[in-house]
């Protein structure tokens, strides 16, 4: 694979910031990555463990100079981040982002960035449950899906250059627009995330009345929810929060749908919860042929770090 940046800054230093930086190592995408942190801890973790070919102790040193900057931060503070290294970029610089929701971060980030500096969102559809950089590994985005969402105005020749980042990095990429973008998450992601804190949130509370017996006993269903409602609080916090219409509409019509199985329990219904569940056993099987999954019972999990 050939340098497409010459310089590459990660500000934001967890899971996906990691897993970036060795991706982009192992591909040789670029000739010197930097890092940056806000915690001092983590940049001497950072350090510790080789991650990035230098750390800077300011998200403003960590910008000088580079070519593509990648905001690894939570969305909620995206827009301050900006403001704050604003002033460090380069004309011509490409300034990207890894957050799970794009109008309300394209409206935050975009007033702040000087003219000549190239603004191209995209959101890696990859992670796990574990934070922090001693998380990260190569293979994170290996056959995920990268989705670019260029804003109104964007570079063609900086689109193309993110693309070819994430693909050397081993995703597939696609364009989408943000709104879209939005809703679509709602559904794979945010509200699925919310229902496995809700159930596990439940399940707190029983424990508290079954002598643990819902934790010792717990079937992979339930250690699945727990999988997911171990991600990072802050992350989630503010997704929520940003993404309020397309999560309200999609939770509104899960209610509706939840209600329906009720109504079907409750008038032995089977002929609807057979179609019902064979209708979205469908829906498993399209997500194994897409490559996004495994069969095995671990959910191909097994080897993951």
């Amino acid at each position: 694979m050939t340098v497409i940046y010459n310089r590459v800054a990660l500000i934001g230093l967890g899971l996906i910031a990691s897993s970036m930086y060795w991706a982009i190592k192992r591909a040789g995408l670029a000739n010197e990555v930097v890092g940056f942190a806000r915690s001092e801890e983590t940049r001497q973790t950072a350090r510790e463990i080789g991650l990035c070919d230098r750390i800077c102790d300011t998200a403003v040193a960590a910008v000088a100079g580079a070519d593509l900057v990648v905001l690894c931060v939570p969305v909620g503070v995206m827009g301050a981040v900006t403001a704050e290294i604003a002033p460090a970029l380069k004309p011509g610089t490409t300034v990207s982002d890894v957050g799970s929701v794009k109008r309300e971060v394209i409206s935050a980030v975009t007033p702040y960035l000087p003219k000549g500096v190239h603004f191209v969102p995209a959101h890696p559809l990859a992670g796990t449950e574990h934070s922090g950089p001693r998380s990260g590994f190569a293979e994170l985005f290996d056959n995920r899906w990268c989705l670019i969402v260029p804003v109104e105005g964007s570079d063609e020749t900086a689109c193309e250059n993110v693309e070819k980042l994430w693909q050397g990095m081993g995703s597939l990429t696609e364009r989408m627009d943000a709104d879209h973008h939005d809703r679509v998450l709602a559904v794979t992601s945010h509200v699925p995330h919310l229902i496995a804190y809700t159930m596990v949130g439940v399940a707190d509370d029983l424990r508290r009345v079954t002598d643990s017996e819902v934790v010792k006993y717990s079937a992979a269903g339930f250690r699945d929810f727990t999988r997911i409602a171990a991600s990072d609080p802050t992350m989630w916090r503010d997704v929520f929060l940003s993404n309020k219409d397309a999560t309200l509409e999609i939770l509104g019509r899960f209610t509706e749908e939840l209600f329906a199985l009720q109504r079907a329990i409750r008038t032995d219904d089977g002929a609807h919860l057979h179609d019902y569940f064979t209708r979205t056993r469908a829906i498993r099987r399209g997500i194994i042929e897409a490559g996004q999954d495994t069969s095995a019972p671990d959910f191909g999990r097994g080897g993951s770090k």
